[in-house]
């Protein structure tokens, strides 16, 4: 096979300059189209010949089966190898692409004068610098200039390009290409804060109305999350991503604790990793209530697990869908990541990234939760519409971003007994098909929904949100001032400090950390207070409807960290 690939692109190589535009099209196969830019997005013309695009390519893995296989394993709670998560060495083994898709991206791009550089671990991932000009010739498009119309930023994308057929099998995506994206959004804090509502002193509280203002102490009483102190030599951690210039200021945290956990040191602090030309100042007026959200709520709460803050900036303004690849392969480079990581932001919705490079950065995930590492999302603030703003009205539900089955998505609660807060993004993916460990909860669900919706949403795809947690008037601290912010952002950090917590628990006891968490999950629903009240409407609709089991509002409920300790064998 690998003879008659190199003779084939051999032939190619050495008549491209004789073929006539017609005959060289006969030599590629479209790769990734879309038949016009997303609403929202207006073409402004061609992209100028010289301007130079950073293009990365993902390259097919040389085990992918096999990695799925071991992860399956050790995910699944009635497994014997149960929670044997890989090594990096043996992920990046899995994950390296064969000699012969080496050796046949190379010889294609070398016939450009491209020189290409591996940029994760595994070499799955290569990236390199071209004119528009070359790329055109090289991927058989039409770059040109896109305006996000709402926000004014411009990318340049193409709709459609095409590789030469024998390196179908080799090439899982290049990018950017085919996907639209505007900014990346915080989820709802960002909108949903009052400066009416902040407070230049701090009132001392000896005891808290949790319907009125959710607080650590309230999150410790409703979940039963323990408060003592972990050991300094505890082998347990927690991390967050930051994105849009976002700045967790370290003063605020310190006000915080004072505040809010005075049982610990207002010198507990993190870690900051800083990518892609990011900063995090530490001026005041810049702080970030997104940053300082997802910071506030998990070194608040994880009682001294070292934390991290991953900041990940923009290299380029030409989109910001390359910083989530960013964010998990500088932790796939990492011999020790954070064992949970917790993402608080978004695109609008699952469509404005291609069905090619979201699969792609989900395999990324696969290969991080394959090491062990539990990574969350907020599943977004719009309800079934899955973003505040977005038109749906007379349409279906457009997903979320990102459905990936190996993220654990967290919905939001409110109040005290909890119901699900109207704001949880919650539905099923159209990129994603459902996954076998969560069919019988998810299917029960859609046969008491009955007729309900039909057509509007894909009943085989993945469901979420997995799980919840509270999401509604969460007191945090921003340039010195308390305020109440709202959100599936909220709900992200605090559900990752519980999972660090039991991690705390589970390495001190000699055992592995929890790791890929959702098949874990649907196995224990009574590790989960089930939520049956509440719904998240959107699109003209009212939404789907919380009920016993898991549901798409509060996924299979929210931690009780006393039954999650049994379930997870301690």
């Amino acid at each position: 096979m690998m003879m008659m690939v190199s003779l084939s692109f051999t032939r190619w190589v050495l008549t491209t300059s004789l073929l006539s535009s017609a005959v060289w099209a006969s030599t590629h196969i479209v790769h990734e189209k879309r038949d016009s830019a997303p609403t929202g997005f207006a073409h402004l013309g061609s992209a100028p010949d010289d301007q130079i695009l950073s293009l990365r390519i993902n390259l097919a893995m040389g085990n992918q089966a096999g990695l799925e296989a071991a992860l399956q394993e050790a995910s699944s709670p009635t497994s014997p190898t149960f929670r044997e998560w890989l090594t990096k060495e043996q992920v990046e083994s899995f994950a390296a692409p064969t000699v012969e898709t080496v050796q046949a991206v190379t010889e294609w791009l070398t016939s450009f004068n491209i020189t290409s550089t591996p940029i994760t671990p595994a070499g799955d991932w290569i990236k390199f610098d071209i004119p528009v000009s070359t790329a055109n010739q090289l991927l058989q498009a039409e770059f040109s200039i896109f305006n996000h119309t709402e926000s004014g930023q411009t990318s340049v994308r193409t709709l459609a390009y095409s590789i030469p057929s024998d390196l179908q099998a080799h090439v899982k995506v290049v990018h950017p290409t085919t996907s639209f994206n505007g900014p990346l959004r915080g989820r709802s804090p960002i909108t949903a804060i009052s400066a009416a509502r902040f407070t230049p002193e701090f009132e001392k509280r000896a005891t808290v109305n949790c319907n009125a203002t959710i607080t650590p102490a309230c999150l410790q009483t409703l979940y039963s999350i323990p408060t003592t102190q972990v050991s300094s030599s505890t082998k347990s951690s927690i991390g967050v991503a930051a994105f849009s210039g976002q700045n967790a200021n370290t003063k605020d945290l310190a006000t915080f604790l004072k505040d809010f956990r005075p049982d610990l040191p207002s010198t507990t602090t993190f870690t900051t990793e800083l990518f892609d030309s990011a900063t995090n100042s530490q001026t005041g007026s810049q702080a970030g209530v997104e940053a300082n959200l997802d910071i506030q709520y998990t070194v608040g709460l994880v009682n001294g697990i070292p934390a991290v803050f991953e900041d990940i900036g923009s290299k380029t303004q030409d989109g910001a869908d390359d910083g989530f690849l960013d964010s998990i392969n500088d932790l796939l480079a990492q011999s020790s990541p954070p064992l949970v990581f917790s993402t608080s932001y978004g695109f609008d919705v699952e469509s404005d990234l291609s069905l090619s490079l979201t699969v792609a950065y989900c395999n990324a995930i696969m290969q991080l939760t394959s090491r062990g590492v539990s990574v969350t999302f907020a599943s977004g603030d719009g309800g079934v519409a899955s973003t505040p703003g977005v038109q749906c009205t007379g349409k279906p539900f457009p997903p979320t971003f990102p459905t990936c089955p190996y993220v654990t998505l967290v919905g939001s609660t409110e109040n005290v007994p909890e119901i699900g807060a109207g704001l949880t993004a919650g539905g099923f993916s159209n990129y994603f098909p459902q996954q076998s460990w969560q069919a019988d909860a998810v299917n029960a669900y859609i046969a008491k929904l009955g007729t309900t919706y039909a057509g509007l949403y894909n009943a085989s795809g993945r469901a979420y949100p997995d799980v919840s947690a509270q999401g509604e008037r969460v007191e945090i601290v921003v340039d010195g001032s308390t305020g109440l912010v709202a959100g599936t952002s909220c709900s992200s950090p605090i559900f990752s400090s519980v999972i660090a917590l039991l991690n705390d628990e589970l390495l001190t006891a000699g055992q592995s950390p929890l790791g890929f968490l959702n098949p874990w999950i649907y196995a224990n629903p009574q590790a989960f207070n089930d939520i049956t009240s509440g719904n998240n409407p959107g699109c003209g609709t009212q939404g789907f409807s919380a009920s016993e089991g898991w549901d798409p509002v509060t996924g299979m409920g929210s931690p009780n960290y006393a039954a999650m300790r049994t379930a997870a064998g301690l």
